[in-house]
């Protein structure tokens, strides 16, 4: 995956700026700088001491280059684990290029995607899964994917897995050591003391698997889906959403031919919504089509929002919900039924329409009024959303599995305890209750990288921008 060779890359955005930096790492890595860096006051890099900051000049050939500030950091206390330097120059493209091509010039090569981080990870910085929140870290676009990006990057997950890990070493050693002294039907590993484990890791290994729903939701977006009637409002409510017009709003119907997306953050968490086609027959070949794309976004949303004209269609209230329960029965979604237009309403009408619909929700369904026009009742649209998504509790969960990896492997995992909770109860023996602890243990190691390959490093840092 990697060599001794010392690496070199341009660690800031591509693009000009104020500023750029370039790192430089490995073991030449001082003593390439110094073919290329002069100090004001003469004074040598290799013999500055480490964690220090030193201003001079990056030349080529005796020619300067640029002025410089450069970052010295001494192997083993540097991010790769090794000699690193951090070159901060003037914006330029040109300049950047340049002080690249003189460091390459001089004895590195340019770093592979990742390259930076996984050399902390072979070096023993960080394990696996917080090599692969560092990518997510520099990826948060919400308060919450960035909180548990920093969760996981600390070693919150880290700490779940080896402790849930080495509980399975003890009781897996028992039960070996029980193989050598089979003749003298010795019992070292007290079974009931194993089921009781065995619950509890599947039980935690079950609760961070069925996490991943909602770290997904949150490093990707809540998919949410706007639905209803022709002139309905949803266009209406996705421009106060997102305080722009960016949907045509006509009193002709089917303006809304395709689905149209965009995504906020409501209070750190991130909502991609899809405004469609709005649902009626038609013998318009295009609208039919643009309904046809409502259904399948219905299918792939996580939230449903139905919004019901009460000024146009009263009689037809209850059908327009029960037709939306129906195209959901027996998927996972949440589902939210808005009486739109309340302005134009009396209260006892209001009040009326709710009593029509409210004996047809069930759990996991809401209700709400609102006005998308006067943009009425709006925020309790939001805290609806925030409670759906359970958003209150993230800020307090330490472990949010985002990662498709991680998901594959807890999901084995999980196959392999439950294989060991059923060996327990039907008695099998030691030997083969060994084997499934083991297989549990093994894919636990997988996401922290105890467990590794060449394949699965390299699928994880070509993701990685070059530089990091």
């Amino acid at each position: 995956m990697t060599d001794d060779s010392t690496i070199a890359a341009i660690s800031t955005a591509h693009g000009v700026g104020a500023i750029a930096v370039i790192r430089l790492s490995g073991e030449k890595a001082v003593t390439i700088l110094e073919k290329i860096f002069i100090s004001p006051s003469g004074k040598k890099i290799a013999r500055q001491e480490a964690n220090t900051l030193h201003y001079g000049s990056v030349t080529d050939n005796g020619n300067v280059i640029d002025d410089v500030v450069v970052g010295l950091f001494k192997a083993p206390h540097s991010y790769t684990g090794e000699d690193l330097v951090e070159i901060s120059c003037h914006g330029s493209l040109y300049i950047q290029q340049k002080i690249l091509e003189v460091l390459i010039a001089n004895g590195a090569r340019l770093a592979q995607p990742g390259e930076f981080t996984l050399r902390a990870f072979l070096n023993g910085k960080m394990d696996l899964s917080q090599a692969e929140a560092v990518a997510d870290l520099i990826a948060s676009t919400s308060k919450s994917f960035h909180k548990v990006a920093i969760n996981q990057m600390k070693g919150r997950f880290t700490e779940e897995i080896k402790k849930l890990r080495e509980r399975l070493l003890n009781f897996v050693s028992l039960i070996e050591l029980e193989l050598d002294f089979s003749e003298e039907d010795v019992e070292f590993a007290d079974r009931g003391q194993l089921i009781k484990l065995v619950t509890e890791i599947k039980t935690l290994l079950e609760k961070l698997k069925n996490s991943f729903s909602l770290g997904n939701a949150i490093k990707n977006g809540i998919p949410v889906v706007i639905v209803g009637k022709t002139n309905s409002g949803k266009s209406t409510l996705l421009n106060l959403f997102l305080k722009e017009d960016k949907a045509i709003v006509s009193e002709i119907e089917g303006t809304t031919r395709d689905f149209i997306e965009d995504t906020i953050s409501i209070d750190g968490i991130h909502f991609r919504f899809i405004d469609t086609a709005g649902l009626r027959h038609t013998e318009d070949t295009i609208e039919k089509l643009g309904i046809e794309r409502t259904y399948k976004k219905i299918s792939q949303a996580d939230i449903i929002l139905l919004l019901i004209d009460p000024t146009k269609e009263e009689d037809g209230i209850v059908q327009s919900v029960n037709d939306i329960k129906k195209q959901i029965r027996g998927l996972d979604k949440k589902l939210v039924l808005i009486i739109n237009k309340i302005d134009l309403l009396k209260d006892n009408d209001i009040t009326r329409i709710k009593n029509a619909i409210l004996p047809l929700l069930v759990e996991n369904e809401h209700l709400i009024t609102l006005s998308a026009k006067k943009g009425e009742n709006l925020n309790n649209l939001e805290q609806t959303l925030k409670s759906i998504v359970h958003a209150d509790d993230i800020a307090k969960t330490d472990v949010i599995v985002t990662n498709v990896r991680h998901f594959e492997a807890l999901k084995l995992a999980c196959e392999a305890i439950t294989r060991v909770a059923a060996g327990l109860e039907n008695q099998l023996p030691g030997d083969l209750l060994s084997q499934d602890i083991r297989e549990c243990m093994h894919y636990l190691g997988e996401i922290t990288g105890e467990i590794t390959n060449d394949e699965i490093l390299g699928s994880i840092f070509k993701n990685f921008c070059i530089g990091k």
